[in-house]
């Protein structure tokens, strides 16, 4: 039961949070090491004149309990009641301040949780109305006007910040769906491609087998030589259909791929990184395409994080029976850390019987991956192949 506390709901912040990053364990910490800064609510009356707030430990530590309270629900819980926690942490601060000046701590964390209530000019407006009215009870109090200065100034630089990253979060969320909303449009044009060609090539070819088969069937009897042209007849026409079908299907296992190169400039282009690629039409079975496309996607995603690169190229050609795709940026390189995206990129091209290089120094990086392309499967294999395909 305790546990499940500190289990963030979908509509939490926090949760939001890992959405966006992905990274748990930093995000189930994070707002816990927030925490460390409340420790000026406590150490600021110390800091006084000797007997100056003498009855300040009791209201300070009530206080505190119902804070962690508000924070636990600000952080773990849905997020339309995020401003009523910022009311209230607020209402803590204005209530703690005539008994310890230390409750400026409070109306910071405020500051801070006001930059998700809203967008960015509404949450500033609401970090200066809190702070005003903080101004106000401070200088009724008479007390000293540089304890008030480091609460406005701490309480808007920690507030722009979150309201900053809270416009990331948003403009990340954007794009995340801009790039599963191109992923969906090319598997989609994808599909439409091949059953309009499917139908072109198929329609008027299997109506051909019909006839030369009936006719054969007719034949058989009063004229075998006749029935036996038909027949081969039939067979070539199958073949022929069969290659046609297998020339129209070359390009639906690079729809993966496809995809992945149009997010890639979308994810690189917004980040002011041009992009360049240049594709060979390289038939690509369905194993090495998948890899192909993940390799592709994490590198990207590399360049866009850590390359700090002005542009990036990608290129897929076939060298012999092998399809060898390469992406090179222009950033910093230096020595890299063999991460979990490195790792799994080596495994999955490994495991294919292909081999992953990554090349990166001051001119940049260049991470090139080759596999190899298996023989030429038969007929009914390919055909087999497709129907799912397709499908």
């Amino acid at each position: 039961m305790l546990a499940n506390l500190f289990v963030p709901s979908t509509d939490s912040l926090l949760h939001l949070r890992r959405e966006q990053h992905d990274r748990q364990r930093q995000s189930h910490w994070f707002p816990w090491l927030m925490l460390v800064w409340s420790i000026w609510i406590f150490i600021t009356p110390l800091l006084g004149p000797p007997g100056g707030f003498p009855h300040w430990r009791t209201p300070t530590l009530a206080s505190f309990a119902v804070f962690l309270w508000l924070f636990w629900h600000a952080y773990y819980r849905n997020r339309r009641h995020l401003m009523a926690c910022v009311l209230g942490i607020a209402l803590l601060g204005y209530a703690l301040t005539p008994i310890n000046p230390g409750g400026q701590g409070y109306l910071i964390y405020a500051c801070a949780f006001m930059a998700f209530c809203a967008p960015p000019r509404k949450a500033v407006l609401g970090m200066g109305a809190i702070l005003l009215v903080y101004s106000v009870e401070w200088f009724a109090l008479g007390w000293p006007w540089l304890l008030w200065l480091n609460a406005v100034v701490v309480g808007f630089a920690v507030g722009l910040m979150n309201a900053s990253y809270a416009r990331k979060m948003q403009t990340d969320a954007a794009l995340k769906l801009s790039h599963e909303e191109v992923r969906r449009l090319a598997a989609l044009s994808e599909r439409e491609r091949i059953g309009r060609d499917l139908h072109d090539l198929l329609g008027h070819t299997l109506s051909l087998v019909a006839l030369k088969s009936e006719l054969a069937g007719k034949l058989i009897a009063s004229d075998p030589t006749a029935a036996r042209r038909e027949i081969l007849e039939v067979t070539r026409v199958a073949r022929d259909a069969l290659t046609q079908v297998r020339s129209a299907v070359t390009g639906i296992r690079a729809a993966g791929l496809a995809a992945e190169l149009a997010s890639a400039r979308l994810l690189l282009e917004t980040d002011a990184i041009a992009f360049e690629y240049d594709i060979a039409p390289v038939s690509v079975p369905q194993a090495q395409e998948i890899v192909l496309a993940m390799t592709l996607r994490e590198a990207v995603t590399n360049i866009q994080r850590h390359a700090r690169a002005r542009s990036a190229q990608v290129t897929l050609q076939q060298d012999a029976d092998t399809v060898v795709l390469r992406i090179v940026d222009d950033g910093r390189g230096g020595d890299i850390a063999p991460g979990n995206g490195l790792c799994g990129m080596r495994e999955r091209i490994e495991a294919l019987g292909g081999q992953l290089r990554v090349q990166s120094g001051a001119q940049g990086t260049c991470v090139e991956a080759r596999l190899p392309l298996p023989p030429a499967s038969s007929a009914a294999a390919l055909l087999s192949d497709v129907s799912p395909a397709a499908a």
